[in-house]
């Protein structure tokens, strides 16, 4: 007789709750048709080896099953440490902190937004290419660190401008504001190879859509052969972004 228990309830509850996060950590990452064939693998592999008792195909399959892990890790190395960043990321711990009577700050410092949007708005109207990203839950270090050259400053329409301004020797590269502060410039960002990202975007749409995949940071983008402004989040763009758009992007994002 099969006896089912609480524990084994909850067992069911936390595997199904895993999977469905990686789900939706594949399907952000547009990789939902390879974790949908690994899901249909195990399945095949467990009815083999456990319901059908298929001992050769079943050791086969075992083999596969334990050199395939280190293939998924290897795949899947930016989703799975986005997943332990996140995992581990304040923002997250939220909830169980309100429980205990902990405070979140609903208002966003507008002094932190405002001079973001000036400078974007101004480098549009002269057409000076730019990519800002802000860090939120997830630490953005080993970029500042790695590739990239810290500064430190306050958030400064005048200094976002001159770092970006065309011939500068940080303006190639994207600047990482950190705790309302400017905490580096010059930073290499990991390219996004998304088959859906239009065709007329540049190298710095790709990289602000990278960091976009792989972190939850915003990237603000400013074209420089058009001029205009967008804003990766998540995974996806907003495109052709007016001073108001994105002043309402960057407070329901930074809130």
């Amino acid at each position: 007789m099969i006896e089912f228990g609480l524990k084994d309830l909850l067992d069911i509850f936390l595997v199904t709750v895993i999977i469905y996060y990686f789900y939706r950590l594949m399907k952000e990452s547009r990789s939902i048709n390879v974790f949908i064939g690994i899901l249909v693998f195990i399945l095949i592999w467990l009815i083999v080896s456990q319901v059908l008792e298929m001992r050769l195909l079943g050791s086969i399959l075992d083999k596969l099953v334990s050199v395939g892990v280190i293939g998924v890790i290897v795949l899947f190395q930016s989703e799975i440490r986005k997943f332990l960043y996140t995992l581990g990321a304040h923002q997250r711990m939220e909830p169980l902190m309100r429980l205990f009577g902990a405070r979140r700050k609903d208002e966003v410092d507008r002094k932190a937004i405002m001079p973001i949007v000036a400078a974007c708005m101004s480098m549009a109207r002269d057409k000076v290419g730019a990519l800002i990203v802000i860090e939120r839950g997830i630490p953005l270090d080993d970029l500042m660190q790695t590739a990239g050259e810290l500064i430190d400053a306050s958030i400064n329409q005048r200094l976002i401008e001159n770092i970006f301004y065309k011939g500068a020797p940080l303006h190639d590269g994207a600047m990482i504001i950190s705790k309302k502060r400017i905490r580096a410039a010059g930073c290499v960002l990991p390219v996004s190879h998304s088959n859906e990202i239009p065709k007329e975007l540049g190298l710095r749409h790709r990289a602000g859509m990278g960091i976009s995949e792989e972190s939850d940071a915003v990237a603000i983008i400013v074209s420089e052969e058009t001029g205009r402004v967008s804003v990766a989040v998540n995974g996806e763009f907003k495109l052709r972004l007016s001073f108001e758009d994105l002043e309402s992007i960057l407070t329901k994002e930074m809130g």
